[in-house]
C-alpha cells in the first residue's frame, strides 16, 4: 500500500485568509491584478463599503505578503500588488474538489477594434456610444487606450487599437465593402438606441431589423468600421 505524505500549509496562510477584509482584497486583486495601495483602498470603499484606513489596508497587505499570497513590485514611486495563489495549492491538494485539484480558468479581459485615429475613436466611443475611458497609457507613437461600458466598469475592456499594420486596413476595407460588422455590442432596446444615436449624428448602414431571436442595427464608427448593436429577445 503506497504511503501518502501530507504537507501542512503554513499556519500563517490560514490566518491570512481567515479575515474577511483580507479575502476581499484577494478578490479585488483576482479581478484586477497589479494595483497600488491607493487603488485597493478605493475599490474597497466604492465596491464594498469598507472604510478601512490606508494604514489598516497596508497592514492587511503585509499579512498577505508574509503568507506568500501577495507579491509586490516597485516602479518609480509606486508599489504594485500582485496576487499569488501558489500557497493555496497545499490546501487544494489536501482537500481536492471532486477528487481533482484546481484547474486554470481562462477569462476574456481585453478585446479590440482597429481604428484609423485613436483620438477620433475615443471621442466617438465615449461621446456618441457612451463608453467610459478606462486606460490611457503611452505605447511608443500610439497609446494603450481602452474603454469600458459604464454598466460594467471592471468588465471586459475594448482596446481602440491602431490599424497601423498593412493587413489591418485591407481587412477592414473588405468587411465594410461586404457590409460585415467588425464586432457587436449589446443594448437593451435597439430601436431606442438607434434614435438616440441618430440624434447625435451617428450614421447607420442598417436600420433596426427584427431577425426573430434578435433585433440588430449597424452603424458607422467613423474610424473605418461597421459596428452592430443587438438586442437578444
Amino acid at each position: 500500500m503506497p504511503i501518502t505524505v501530507v504537507v501542512d500549509a503554513d499556519p500563517g496562510l490560514f490566518k491570512a485568509i481567515g479575515d474577511a477584509t483580507r479575502r476581499t482584497i484577494l478578490d479585488e486583486l483576482t479581478d484586477r491584478d497589479g494595483q497600488t495601495l491607493f487603488e485597493i483602498c478605493g475599490r474597497l470603499t466604492m465596491k464594498h463599503g469598507l472604510t478601512s484606513s490606508r494604514q489598516a489596508v497596508s497592514q492587511h497587505l503585509a499579512v498577505l505578503e508574509q503568507a506568500g499570497l501577495v507579491r509586490t513590485r516597485r516602479q518609480g514611486r509606486y508599489k504594485f500588488h500582485h496576487i499569488d495563489p501558489g500557497p493555496l495549492r497545499a490546501i487544494a491538494e489536501r482537500w481536492p474538489v471532486n477528487g481533482r485539484g484546481t484547474e486554470p480558468v481562462i477569462r476574456i479581459n481585453v478585446t479590440s477594434v482597429y481604428v484609423d485615429d485613436q483620438a477620433k475613436a475615443l471621442a466617438f466611443y465615449t461621446e456618441k456610444l457612451g463608453f467610459t475611458k478606462k486606460t490611457d497609457v503611452a505605447a511608443g507613437e500610439y497609446r494603450w487606450l481602452t474603454v469600458v461600458s459604464p454598466a460594467a466598469p471592471d468588465g471586459v475592456e475594448l482596446l481602440l487599437e491602431p490599424d497601423a499594420h498593412p493587413a489591418a486596413g485591407v481587412f477592414k476595407k473588405a468587411l465594410v465593402e461586404d457590409g460585415i460588422p467588425f464586432t457587436q455590442f449589446a443594448v437593451d432596446d435597439v430601436h431606442a438606441e438607434v434614435e438616440r444615436l441618430k440624434a447625435l449624428g451617428v450614421e447607420f448602414t442598417q436600420e433596426a431589423t427584427d431577425y426573430g431571436p434578435a433585433i440588430t442595427a449597424v452603424l458607422d464608427d467613423t474610424c473605418g468600421n461597421l459596428i452592430q448593436i443587438a438586442t437578444i429577445k
